[in-house]
């Protein structure tokens, strides 16, 4: 029930949802003193199976919102608690399989109560009926589950972890004695409590495998190969790139791929890594510190989890591009449950993997939790090492892209929010935002106005003046770093729509001011490019060659 999750944070989830509209995975009700008990059950049907489909861990089902104006008039339906969770039972009884509300919040809004009912999205490959029927939507209205759906849930089941699949040709010779053993310490450091170390040296290679769940009776998995396996051995999981690729942009440039077993590959990609030490002056102190300009836990971390998580049915290589400022992570595969702020903020503990095999092996190995520890971590090093936060990029379909910066921003800024104004860390992970150019919540945002912090309007928000001045920083981190691809792309969108079709010339002056003054005029011009091939797959825009003065226009 409700007070479970603070009101605020319902307030906040509440105006999130009331601004992504038009989402198939949330349906909003005014519901006034009562609502039909079935009605509520095809919703669930529905948004369950929508919830499954957009690979979502919850659908809404939101009461006391008025659909036309989209605002808050309030609900007084089942205003005893009792009946209201009742509800669950009713929900439970006549749903196929068995499946009732996560959880039902009410929440206290100045314009009436609002009651959310959060609904499980339908398991891997079972879509969820009422009353033996089963619903879907299309756009706001209810539709029977169309079997194009219904066939894209039922094949869940029969989709398998690649990692866990065996490879029919391999052997144990296939891998390497030294990542055999540095395999072997990680696994006896990790599990020192349990097994002694001498257990652990009397086991065969065979039996230590099994142990680290990487080998069967039918034989070794590509899980082994990929952490395990010789160099010369990449070629058993063909047509896979089995390749971490490191690259260096920038004044100087440089390469280079690192194969296979990643448990070595991955301290081999750090090395090259140029992480040198920068000054930072820790607050209350009035001598400058030296410390190193990357968190090596944190960078292992992330390459640790784009190795977990990479889609590895696509066939590509994982990438880590290191800039002047900043490094790069890119792997294959959406985000694949929840999405990083949930992480970030400590609360979401993965209930799935894309590879759990491979997974179960890291986690024995020591290269990673798998509790979801490791966004957090990354969050909390570079808040407290006054560096700004790490960013995911899930813009690109089938690609995640982590940024982890290396480069000092609004040193004095920080240590204003950490010491000085007592912010709870998810108003730090907003203003870090802001200070980018990246979209906030509109709950938090108000809160930070309501504290002075923030100023301007969306999307061309901004630290306030005050803020910024007691730092001094903040215009030289921009100018250097450049604005964020959301703000650069608002700049397109909002020229198109006041003044119409644009020449690429006057696009270019447009977005090359907030672009990284490190950039070449020729690297800008392929940023420009590439931001408006985004916007134009997206159907945000397209470009228009008929006429004599052809040009970019809104979609």
């Amino acid at each position: 029930m409700a007070g479970v999750t603070s009101n605020d944070k319902n307030l906040e989830l509440l105006s999130s949802l009331i601004e992504n509209w038009e989402d198939e995975t949330v349906e909003f009700k005014e519901a006034g003193n009562d609502f039909d008990t079935n009605k509520i059950g095809l919703y669930v049907s529905a948004l369950s199976n929508e919830a499954n489909l957009a690979e979502r861990t919850s659908g809404w089902l939101v009461f006391g919102v008025r659909n036309k104006t989209r605002s808050v008039v309030g609900t007084e339906y089942r205003t005893d608690p009792k009946r209201l969770d009742g509800l669950k039972k009713q929900v439970n009884d006549s749903t196929m399989p068995s499946m009732t509300f996560r959880s039902i919040r009410e929440v206290t809004h100045p314009d009436g109560r609002v009651i959310m009912f959060e609904i499980p999205a339908a398991p891997q490959g079972m879509p969820i009926a009422w009353k033996g029927h089963w619903y879907a939507r299309a756009g706001e209205n209810l539709t029977p589950l169309s079997l194009d759906k219904l066939d894209a849930i039922r094949g869940q089941d029969q989709l398998l972890d690649w990692t866990a699949q065996i490879v029919e040709d391999a052997e144990v010779s296939d891998l390497s004695p030294e990542a055999m053993n540095v395999a072997r310490e990680a696994f006896a450091e990790k599990n020192a409590s349990r097994i002694s170390r001498e257990t652990i040296e009397s086991w065969t290679d065979e039996q230590f495998l099994l142990h680290i769940g990487v080998m069967t009776k039918r034989g070794l998995t590509r899980a082994a190969i990929l952490l395990l396996g010789k160099p010369e051995s990449a070629y058993l999981l063909n047509p896979l790139l089995a390749e971490l690729t490191w690259r260096l942009v920038g004044q100087e440039s440089a390469y280079e791929h690192f194969t296979i077993p990643f448990v070595l590959a991955t301290t081999q990609l750090y090395g090259r890594i140029r992480n040198i030490r920068i000054r930072l002056l820790p607050p209350d102190e009035l001598i400058q510190r030296e410390v190193e300009k990357y968190d090596q836990k944190s960078i292992l971390e992330a390459i640790h989890n784009c190795i977990a998580h990479q889609d590895y049915s696509r066939h590509s290589r994982i990438s880590v591009t290191e800039y002047p400022d900043r490094l790069e992570f890119v792997s294959v595969g959406s985000f694949f449950e929840g999405n990083p702020d949930e992480y970030a903020l400590g609360g979401h503990v993965p209930r799935q993997y894309r590879n759990p095999t491979l997974v179960q092996a890291m986690t024995q190995l020591n290269m990673i939790d798998h509790l979801g520890y490791g966004i957090e971590h990354i969050n909390r090093s570079q808040a407290s090492r006054y560096l700004p936060l790490p960013d995911y990029d899930l813009c690109t379909p089938n690609e995640v892209k982590l940024t982890i910066y290396g480069r000092v921003v609004d040193e004095g800024y920080t240590k204003l929010l950490m010491q000085d104004s007592d912010l709870p860390f998810e108003e730090v992970l907003a203003l870090d935002r802001i200070q980018k150019g990246r979209p906030v919540p509109s709950q938090t945002l108000r809160r930070l106005r309501g504290k002075g912090l923030v100023e301007g309007r969306k999307p061309h928000l901004r630290v306030a003046a005050s803020v910024a001045r007691a730092t001094g920083t903040q215009v030289d981190y921009l100018q250097s770093r450049g604005q964020s691809d959301e703000y650069c792309c608002a700049l397109i969108t909002d020229y198109l729509k006041k003044n119409g079709k644009t020449s690429r010339t006057t696009l270019n002056a447009i977005v090359y001011p907030a672009l990284s003054v490190e950039l070449t005029d020729g690297q800008k011009g392929n940023k420009v490019k590439n931001l408006l091939g985004k916007l134009s797959r997206q159907g945000t825009i397209r470009y228009m060659s008929i006429g004599k003065d052809p040009g970019w226009i809104l979609g």
